[in-house]
Parts: structure tokens; sequence; C-alpha cells
């Protein structure tokens, strides 16, 4: 059974799963490895519109498997210890921005405990739906630090400064409900609804013309750092040049005129 889980539960789009139940799903390096792959393969697939990531069993992912994580493959043996672990976090860090920079949303489904690397993983994703029974945990205090993986980044930016601060500082861990309450993730539902809720939400976005759902990803993530309200118009403007240039753009003008889904071509 793989580590990672790959299924197509809906037209356009596919279904990650951390797939190490018995271990909460820790991340091991080859898991890291393996999302990267996935991450790069599907980049321009038009077969993969949206993206859910989710974990099996109890848990979404408990952050990185301390005890059997293995060895990262991609760092040279001779290296020196700093060099090493630059090596590894480098490789492995790579990941929430990669998560940010996919043309498709990404909607984690967070399904119980999501720890350490868990934690940036859900929060990297564009959204977060989450079962009543997820729990946020900051577990990179247990190393030896508040954060990895992006955290310091993601999460000022989800619910501000002061909240993230305590979070940060703390390590106290967030339920579900006050995740909702303070905008860290999108909306709570009942664990047994949590899969046909990322589905909706998915399917909510394949009505739109993939090149402008793209476009509008891209525009939002990188105007969060535009330097005035003008750049970020001129982003936009750009990109809805070159969304309207396409058939699937005038394709889904007619269908919204007609009351009827859209059938984009990828054109």
């Amino acid at each position: 059974m793989a580590d990672i889980e790959t299924d197509m539960p809906a037209e356009y789009v596919m279904r990650i799963t951390l797939n190490r139940p018995d271990s909460l799903n820790a991340l091991t390096f080859d898991m890291y490895e393996n999302l990267i792959g996935i991450f790069e393969a599907i980049r321009f697939d038009p077969r993969v519109r949206a993206v859910i990531l989710t974990g099996a069993g109890r848990a979404f992912c408990a952050g990185h498997d301390l005890r059997g994580g293995g060895t990262a493959s991609w760092v040279a043996p001779e290296q020196g210890v700093v060099q090493t672990k630059r090596a590894m976090l480098g490789r492995m860090g790579a990941i929430p921005a990669l998560m940010r920079s996919l043309p498709q949303p990404v909607i984690a489904a967070v399904n119980g405990a999501a720890a350490g690397a868990g934690y940036s993983l859900a929060l990297a994703a564009d959204m977060c739906l989450v079962a009543k029974s997820a729990k946020f945990v900051n577990a990179y205090h247990n190393a030896g630090t508040g954060h990895e993986f992006g955290l310091s980044y993601l999460l000022p930016r989800a619910i501000g400064t002061q909240r993230a601060a305590e979070l940060l500082l703390t390590g106290r861990p967030v339920l579900a409900e006050e995740a909702e309450r303070i905008g860290m993730v999108l909306r709570a539902v009942e664990d047994t609804e949590l899969q046909a809720a990322a589905l909706a939400l998915a399917d909510q976005i394949l009505v739109n013309s993939p090149i402008g759902t793209q476009l509008t990803k891209q525009s939002m993530w990188l105007n969060q750092n535009a330097g005035s309200l003008e750049a970020a118009i001129e982003m936009e403007s750009r990109a809805i040049i070159i969304s309207q240039s396409t058939e699937d753009s005038a394709e889904k003008r007619k269908a919204s005129v007609a009351r009827r889904r859209p059938v984009f071509t990828g054109k």
C-alpha cells in the first residue's frame, strides 16, 4: 500500500490521500518527495482542475515521523551537519510554496489532528475544510522551535498577527470550532460529511473556466504582497486580457446566459 494515494473521486478532481493511518499519516522523507512529484506532474495536466488533500484514518497528518521517517535521498551523505540540514529543509520546505504556486486550487480536507508539518500543509492550501474532530497542534515546539514549513508566514496572513503570535508562541492547540471562528479555516463540518463537502466545493470551482480560475488564484496570492492597489489592479488586468481571449471564457459567458453548465475544452 502506497504512503500517498491518488484517485479521481469526480471528473477533473484529484484527491491526494496521506496514507499511513497507523502513524497518523506522519510524513517520511519519501512522502515529501512523492508529494513534490505529484504536484509537479499535475501542474499542466488539463485533466486535473481541482485538488483535495486529505488523510487516511482518524488524522490528517501528525507532522514529520521522528522515528520512522527514513533518510532524505536527495542529501549527499558526505556533507556536514549544517549542510545536511539545509539540504533537507530546503527540499521539504518547497512543498507549501509549491501548493500555492500550483495552478489548480487546493482544498485541504482535515480529518482529525493536523500537527507540525500537517498544520502547515493545511494552511498552505487555498481553502481548508475541517471535520469537527479536527485539531491543530503546533508540534514544532517539541523540536525546539515553534515554526517550520512556512507556518510563521502562513498563520499571520490567515488570522492576523495578534492571534498568530499567541498560537505560535504558546503552542496551544486549536480545535475545529475555534479554527472556523477565527478564520483559520473556511468551514467545520460533521466528520461524515467532510469528503462530500470538499467535493461540493471543488464542483463549485469547476463551473468556472479553468484558465480564469488559475489566473485568479495566481493574482490572489501574488497580490498579497503587491506594493500598491495600482500594482494589484495591473496584475488583474493582465489576467483578464489573457482569460477573455480564450474559447473557454466565451463558453462560460454563453453558459451563464443559457443557465446551463459550461463545457470547457481547454482552448
